[in-house]
């Protein structure tokens, strides 16, 4: 072997078992490996064709402009709904008080019958209510 291709032989033995191909490849595409190796020019000029024509794809997210705009409405719509519940939980908590109230007087409400009927004494008036 003369020259370049003992060079390559050398680096590979020293490597052993692990030679990384991809590094090798960008070293003959480049270059100053190419000045500096004194390896042939077509043969540089074939790596650097094929290295060129491998095209790795771009990944374009375009998820987002889809869904964006559904998912504002479904955070307006939740606000919505939160405002909604608050308002209703105001409601049942007055509509709460206003029950227990109503318990506690029913609670101390004084009944007595008097002739047929039964007499009530609530929040500070008498009542009747004739049964059958």
């Amino acid at each position: 072997m003369s020259g370049a291709g003992k060079k390559i032989a050398d680096v590979a033995f020293i490597a052993g078992k692990t030679i990384d191909w991809e590094g090798m490849s960008k070293l003959f595409v480049s270059d100053e490996a190419h000045k500096e190796k004194g390896t042939g020019s077509r043969l540089v000029d074939i790596y650097k064709q094929a290295y060129d024509e491998v095209k790795i794809p771009q990944y374009v997210y375009n998820a987002t402009p889809q869904y964006k705009p559904k998912f504002d409405a479904l955070l307006v719509e939740l606000k919505e709904a939160e405002q909604k519940s608050l308002k209703e939980s105001e409601r049942l908590e007055k509509e709460i008080a206003n029950v227990q109230e109503l318990k506690m007087k029913l609670s101390k409400m004084k009944t007595f019958t008097k002739s047929g009927a039964d007499w009530f004494f609530f929040d500070g008036w008498w009542a009747t209510a004739v049964l059958e």
